[in-house]
């Protein structure tokens, strides 16, 4: 009985993921044809076809082959920096802070935006 359960979730699981792949690629093909080919001249309508292959290839473009989901949450990342800040010297604070005022000084914004914190 443990073995028929394991096959019925699988079989569950793969079902459930080509229909999200379809609904998915078919949101997409609709997108498409909607918003650019009626917008953009020059830009033909896709299929539902070339509509998955377009995002297979967003997602290897843009989302590398690996870990398709299964990347680990940030929040160890932020708490290894939150441990490394409380570690800081308060020199060592007023340095990276005056750092990343240069970055948004950089962007347009003046210290006073950057001291009060308006983003």
């Amino acid at each position: 009985m443990n073995q028929k359960f394991w096959i019925k979730k699988i079989a569950g699981f793969i079902v459930l993921a080509l229909l999200f792949g379809g609904l998915l690629g078919y949101v997409v093909m609709l997108l498409w044809n909607q918003v650019l080919a009626l917008a953009v001249s020059g830009v033909s309508e896709i299929s539902f076809w070339q509509a998955l292959g377009l995002l297979l290839l967003s997602k290897i473009l843009f989302g590398g082959i690996g870990g398709w989901g299964c990347r680990p949450k940030n929040g160890h990342r932020k708490q290894e920096i939150k441990e490394k800040w409380q570690g800081m010297t308060p020199e060592e604070k007023e340095r990276i802070k005056q750092e990343w005022r240069n970055r948004c000084r950089m962007w347009g914004k003046t210290d006073h935006d950057a001291d009060s914190g308006i983003h």
